[in-house]
């Protein structure tokens, strides 16, 4: 199992340096535009990128990560459709101003993919709801 672990990237703003960190998985089954797509939109709901914090160029990217232009510009263009990137002609991509609903509205969609995938996990265990959600409540005492 090879994980090849490209790219951190620095960018530079006027009062300081932002970190991003992407990691490409070709072990998988996600599609590599899926896990840029992916990292690039937890480090923007997370606050790790910033509103107005410019993105590296598709170009740069894609040569840094060593795959297609094709496929980050796939990734640049889900982003841009779900609204976490604005492209400005001539000067690149940008983080989008967050309203917060829309950060709520992606966190909501993360957790019920984990509640998917739990119900799916319990049903193999032969776990009915009631044991899931004592399982639940137990969890939440815990904090």
């Amino acid at each position: 199992m090879t994980t090849r672990q490209y790219c951190i990237y620095c960018i530079y703003t006027v009062l300081e340096v932002i970190l991003i960190d992407i990691v490409i998985r070709n072990t998988g089954e996600q599609p590599i535009y899926e896990q840029i797509y992916t990292q690039i939109k937890n480090q923007i709901v997370s606050g790790v990128l910033q509103p107005g914090e410019a993105l590296p160029s598709i170009r740069n990217l894609a040569k840094d990560l060593r795959i297609s232009v094709i496929t980050t510009k796939r990734a640049y263009d889900e982003l841009e459709k779900d609204g976490f990137l604005c492209s400005v002609a001539g000067k690149g991509c940008f983080v989008s101003e967050q309203n917060t609903e829309l950060i709520r509205e992606a966190h909501l969609k993360e957790i019920e993919q984990h509640m998917e995938q739990i119900q799916s996990l319990a049903a193999a265990c032969g776990l009915n709801s009631d044991e899931l959600l004592e399982m639940f409540r137990y969890l939440l005492k815990g904090e």
